[in-house]
Parts: C-alpha cells; sequence; structure tokens
C-alpha cells in the first residue's frame, strides 16, 4: 500500500519527475537518504539526513491570520525516523534529492 497523496506537486516549481517516481514507490519502513541546497548569503553547502521512511505529507503553511484560502502554500514533506529514533520531517523543494539508502 502506497503512502503517497494522488498528487505530489510543489506552490510554484516542477519536482523532478525521477524524485515523484520514487516518492510514490518508497514503502515504510525504507531507508532513504535526503540531500538538499543550504544557503545562507552567498555561501551554499549541501546538508543530508536520512532513516526509515515514514511517510509523505502535506504541510499547509502561509500567513497566519484569517484571509482567502488561496494566499495559503501547500508544500510536500517527507517523514521519516533517524537511525537514534527522532522522528524528523522535511520540505522538499525542486532542488531536493532523494534516494534509496
Amino acid at each position: 500500500m502506497s503512502t503517497a497523496p494522488e498528487k505530489i506537486v510543489l506552490p510554484t516549481r516542477r519536482l523532478d519527475p525521477a524524485v515523484v517516481e520514487l516518492l510514490r514507490a518508497l514503502q515504510p519502513g525504507d531507508k532513504i537518504k535526503v540531500t538538499q541546497t543550504v544557503r545562507v548569503g552567498a555561501k551554499k553547502w549541501a546538508a543530508e539526513a536520512g532513516g526509515e521512511f515514514r511517510g509523505l505529507a502535506y504541510l499547509q503553511t502561509g500567513i497566519t491570520t484569517e484571509r482567502v484560502k488561496e494566499d495559503d502554500l501547500v508544500v510536500p514533506v517527507v517523514r521519516f525516523t533517524k537511525p537514534n529514533g527522532e522522528l524528523a520531517s522535511i520540505s522538499i523543494d525542486e532542488n531536493t534529492k532523494i534516494e534509496r539508502a
């Protein structure tokens, strides 16, 4: 049984079709490694995290005051358990690399 939502989309960009395919194929307990690019000012570096895949969900973000629904952003979030037992989640963007570990 797949844990992926029917559609896996970003609010303003497109995910790599290979990442979407992998996310759809992952099952709870599969080992994954997530790599993202962190940028602070002009500096950039890769940050990695990984563990056992728990699922994929959407996080509704946006302004905290009551406004029209169209103002909200909804981003896909990969949920996993780190090797030390810590529950973690990472919102993914078009530059996120996800692979089986």
